[in-house]
């Protein structure tokens, strides 16, 4: 966003998370407002901001629904919020429990996933909301071995040679543009 022009504010409750964003920010020699700050409880006036961009966010919170209602009280009218949630009805939630391997970050504190349903209930409170799921998978770097070695062969070609009208629903994630 800010190689684009646009003036950027990014806040995270980690101290660690601000200071390495505010050291690429600095490599990248771009500008940008960084802000240690619960994202439930947003230090920003309503209506500040033409777009709210929470990938990966929601899922991990305490109280998703203080999360996206700070989200949407922040937005201009007219604004756009973008949020990324994991599909808990996925064709890689089926695999990990059929392989017995866990999925990324599922030893966080929270983690969450949303069917379409309940994402759509989260975001009710939106003027507008359109949820997209994202074909999945892709290869993948975590595992190693044989569970691995089928997973990129068998499972990511099988899935990506079906129509996407088949598996699209069942993708990884759920991004949502919701409209104030």
């Amino acid at each position: 966003f800010a190689r684009g022009g646009a003036m950027v504010t990014g806040i995270d409750l980690a101290p660690s998370s601000i200071a390495l964003a505010a050291q690429n920010v600095a490599i990248e020699q771009l500008r940008a407002e960084l802000i240690v700050a619960d994202g439930e409880a947003l230090p920003f006036r309503d209506g500040s901001f033409d777009l709210v961009y929470a990938h990966g966010v929601v899922q991990y919170t305490s109280d998703d629904r203080a999360l996206v209602g700070e989200c949407r009280r922040v937005l201009r009218p007219g604004g756009l919020a973008v949020f990324q949630v994991y599909n808990r009805i996925s064709w890689l939630s089926a695999l990990s429990r059929v392989t017995k391997v866990d999925l990324e970050h599922a030893d966080a504190p929270v983690l969450k996933r949303y069917s379409i349903a309940e994402f759509r209930d989260l975001l009710k409170e939106f003027s507008r909301v359109r949820i997209v799921p994202e074909r999945f998978p892709v290869k993948t770097r975590l595992h190693g071995g044989l569970k691995g070695a089928v997973y990129n062969t068998c499972f990511v070609g099988l899935f990506n040679a079906l129509p996407r009208t088949l598996t699209r629903r069942f993708g990884w994630h759920l991004l949502a543009f919701c409209e104030v």
